[in-house]
């Protein structure tokens, strides 16, 4: 009865943990989003805030303003810049992509249902009609998906637009917040630390080790891997003549990131659509280009990535699967890392929800 009521309890103090949790990612996060970004922003630049300060002999408040001046100011120019070739790109592709399709995909299904009909007619000519009525329709709904495409682009175009100005108000407040943030950054994290028991304060610093030890360190080597993908692609791109060979490298390379699909999933569909096209030489290309890039990072991956979740690769498919259903990106991302937090916490002692190696 007492390893009964003992199991009850926990299980009921994890779960009303969980369930605060989800609430939070699900609807306190988004809400509060610049202020959690602002936050993050700030304790990243605390380092470099801090050696300056000592360098310079400045004031601390001071450094810790410039330094946030300066990050935001380098950030800015780079997102605005790419932010107009990316919508420049955007809309040339919205405009030409009908056509595109006009030149580069009806003749090709234009030759395939011509070659149909020629076997047709050998083997048996009363299908012939048949045939002729499933190439029409078929180009028909061609024409249709395109229109529909146009119209959903330009939507969605129109509807980025008409998001802008909540945007802005949500940068600001990030950038104001990161600010004030920075500025008076150790009285706030006194005043949080001095609101928790002995306990509290144990598990808080076995998260922040954890978080800053690990996790960080895993974040900035993928950042990296992300980085060498990108100048390959882009290397690539250039040597075969795609283009926007930029633009183009920057997407597969944040696509990379995602695990099972990567880099994979857009290049090799890619260079089988380009060789049903019959443009053999650039689907060859392609696909020499993916080889490259996945041989590349199966070397530099074991050794730029010193430790991984720790997860076995079934609960992390399934963490990430349920993490999407409930919240979207952010749980695609946040309930790996979450359940790989929660197993370091039970391996060193500091909560009990699962029996360790070394316990009978």
């Amino acid at each position: 009865m007492e390893r009964q009521r003992k199991f009850i309890i926990n299980f009921l103090y994890f779960a009303i943990i969980l369930g605060v949790v989800f609430l939070f990612v699900r609807f306190l996060l988004p809400l509060l989003a610049p202020f959690v970004l602002g936050l993050l922003i700030a304790y990243a630049l605390q380092k470099p805030t801090c050696f300056l300060a000592r360098k310079t002999k400045a004031p601390r408040k001071l450094m810790a303003a410039l330094m946030v001046l300066v990050f935001y100011g380098t950030v800015g120019v780079l997102v605005a810049l790419a932010s107009i070739k990316t919508f420049s790109w955007a809309t040339q592709m919205v405009v030409e992509l009908p056509s595109l399709v006009q030149i580069y995909v009806q003749p090709v299904l234009t030759q395939l249902f011509q070659e149909l009909e020629q076997a047709v007619m050998k083997m048996d000519p009363t299908l012939l009609e048949t045939v002729n009525y499933l190439s029409n329709q078929l180009l028909s709904m061609l024409g249709d998906l395109m229109s529909s495409l146009s119209m959903w682009s330009m939507q969605a175009i129109s509807s980025f637009a008409s998001s802008l100005p909540m945007l802005f108000l949500k940068l600001l407040l990030m950038v104001i917040s990161t600010f004030f943030i920075a500025m008076d950054f150790d009285k706030l994290t006194a005043f949080c630390m001095r609101q928790l028991d002995e306990k509290g304060k144990e598990i808080f610093l076995q998260v922040k080790k954890y978080m800053v030890g690990t996790l960080f360190v895993c974040i900035r080597s993928y950042g990296l891997i992300m980085s060498i993908t990108f100048c390959e692609l882009l290397l690539g791109f250039t040597i075969i003549g795609v283009e926007p060979a930029v633009i183009l490298a920057l997407c597969i390379a944040i696509f990379d990131i995602l695990p099972v699909l990567g880099t994979g999933g857009i290049m090799i569909p890619w260079a089988v659509i380009t060789a049903l096209l019959g443009d053999y030489s650039l689907a060859l290309k392609l696909f020499v280009l993916y080889l490259v890039i996945t041989i590349i990072r199966n070397i530099i991956e074991p050794k730029i990535v010193g430790s991984q979740l720790g997860l076995h690769p079934v609960v992390t498919l399934a963490s990430m699967f349920a993490g999407v259903q409930l919240a979207g990106v952010v749980g695609l991302f946040g309930f790996p890392i979450g359940l790989s937090l929660m197993k370091h916490l039970n391996d060193t002692g500091t909560i009990e929800i699962f029996k360790r190696p070394d316990q009978s």
